[in-house]
């Protein structure tokens, strides 16, 4: 057994602060009053009298929608993302079929466009649709971005299957099918929540297609209703990175329940049998 050396926990104290100092100066900037925010002693401890900024950020602006538009557009990214890239990575995994390298090269080919390329083609394919103003749009311009990735980490894992076990399923009279969603999933299940997390957080800070698919202000994410406090003459600065750091928390919790499910997950695909 290894042993517990000081200056591993020094390090990993030192790793924890760096991490999680912007988040604590974001904090203590949301409760600085504006006269002392550009002062020459700058404020390091929190005014927990000025906590009333939350309140108002929560009260007098759009942002609870904001978050609840946010959730359900991120949500929905990653529910539509597993389940679209899960027979494909099985495909890629286990199936060989002519055109097998192409689609493979094509997965990643996709990942090449950046989103401001697609923008007014998509644009006018959802303004056909009439799926410009919902959050269905967003969900699924988001899944074809996210897609390609969680398929080829779901193929790595999906390869680390030994197929002895599927030979087992298949000999039982499950169908090609029942195997997938019956012995492979639950086996990849580790994968299945790093590929989760990736999906969740690119619909969550997702901000280029909300802002241009979404002119209903009820509809806005919460990325884009970040950046409408920031005025062309004044920025209330504290309010902010109030707003910010509310954003941010939802996203921090929902990654700290899985990240041990993350870090199995990222592995998984490594070492073969």
């Amino acid at each position: 057994m290894a042993r517990f050396h000081p200056f591993h926990a020094a390090a990993v104290l030192a790793l924890l602060g760096v991490a999680a100092f912007p988040l604590y100066w974001m904090f203590v900037t949301s409760l600085t009053p504006s006269g002392r925010l550009f002062s020459a002693s700058p404020q390091v401890l929190p005014d927990f009298s000025q906590l009333s900024v939350y309140l108002d950020a929560l009260t007098g602006t759009s942002l609870r929608q904001w978050l609840l538009n946010s959730i359900v557009v991120a949500v929905g990214t990653t529910v539509l993302s597993i389940l679209l890239a899960v027979l494909p990575a099985y495909a890629l995994s286990r199936l060989k079929f002519p055109g097998m390298l192409l689609f493979g090269f094509t997965l990643f080919l996709t990942q090449m466009l950046p989103e401001a390329m697609l923008v007014v083609p998509l644009y006018d394919i959802f303004a056909k649709a009439g799926l410009l103003n919902t959050l269905l749009g967003l969900i699924l311009a988001n899944a074809a971005f996210t897609v390609p990735v969680v398929t080829w980490i779901l193929k790595g894992a999906i390869d680390a299957v030994p197929a002895e076990i599927e030979e087992a399923a298949r000999m039982d009279g499950c169908s090609r099918l029942g195997i997938v969603l019956a012995v492979v999933v639950p086996l990849i299940a580790p994968t299945l929540a790093a590929a989760a997390v990736i999906a969740f957080f690119h619909g969550w800070n997702e901000y280029v297609f909300a802002q241009t698919f979404i002119s209903d202000d009820r509809l806005r994410t919460a990325s884009v209703g970040l950046a409408s406090f920031v005025g062309e003459l004044s920025t209330p600065v504290h309010t902010v990175m109030a707003v910010g750091f509310i954003y941010t928390l939802p996203a921090v919790v929902f990654y700290l329940f899985v990240q041990r499910y993350v870090v199995a997950g990222m592995t998984a695909g490594g070492v073969k049998g």
